[in-house]
């Protein structure tokens, strides 16, 4: 064998384990990418999931709002990319407890019941206006001391809550999209999907409550959102006694 040939037959070889080395580096980080998507979702390989939707409450019969339809074909992109499966309930249709299967709950206390009931056991700091009479706090967040009003297509709010039944680490959470409209629900479910990287950094497996405002839905839909602020202590802590009045406008 030639030199040259030697030379050629070398650098074939070196690029093959290059290129060996590089998929395997590449493999390895997407699964340890995916794993750690798949345990802040609480979504291992195969496991069940249910999505829980809410009714549209202007319309007289049991149909979801459009705007849910879209918040819950996102949800069920993350469920699918995590390799899980997942059951669509309506929310007068679950008689479960939490923790066997990551829940999806969609929707305010005022168009799910399965939302009211989880806020109820699990968030005593928050309350919603659900008076359908119109008025300055229809819809209104109570959290803690503070008061969050909406001005329809302007300032819109959602609470996005990753929540878990007690320390058992096979516990599997529920996450809410609690919001003041349907473009808000939407918002919420879009926002943790471009930020779950982030908020598995943040918090891990535990339990955290954000409250999120939606500018301008009426131009931007749901895609302009802000972090108003983690709010989970005092939405996991009884209301005071006397709260403070207050609300939370777009400056």
């Amino acid at each position: 064998m030639t030199d040259d040939v030697r030379n050629i037959v070398l650098g074939v070889v070196a690029a093959g384990i290059s290129a060996a080395l590089g998929w395997i580096a590449r493999t390895y980080l997407w699964r340890r990418k995916l794993r750690r998507k798949q345990a802040f979702f609480g979504l291992p390989e195969n496991s069940e999931s249910v999505l829980v939707v809410n009714r549209d409450p202007a319309s007289p019969e049991q149909a979801v709002h459009r705007i849910d339809v879209f918040a819950l074909l996102e949800l069920s992109a993350l469920i699918k990319d995590c390799g899980a499966h997942l059951q669509v309930l309506t929310q007068d249709t679950v008689h479960q407890g939490f923790g066997e299967r990551t829940e999806f709950c969609l929707g305010g206390p005022a168009s799910n019941r399965r939302m009211m009931a989880h806020m109820a056991a699990m968030l005593p700091g928050v309350r919603v206006n659900v008076d359908p009479e119109p008025g300055p706090d229809r819809g209104a967040f109570q959290i803690g001391g503070e008061r969050y009003r909406m001005e329809p297509g302007i300032t819109e709010y959602v609470l996005l809550a990753r929540l878990t039944a007690g320390d058992r680490r096979e516990t599997r959470p529920v996450f809410l999209f609690c919001g003041q409209r349907a473009v808000t629900n939407q918002a919420a479910t879009r926002y943790l999907a471009r930020n779950h990287e982030r908020l598995a950094r943040t918090y891990g497996s535990g339990s955290f409550v954000l409250l999120l405002k939606v500018v301008n839905s009426q131009a931007y839909g749901p895609d302009v959102v802000e972090l108003v602020g983690d709010v989970t202590r005092a939405a996991q802590s009884p209301l005071p006694a006397t709260a403070r009045p207050g609300s939370h406008r777009a400056s």
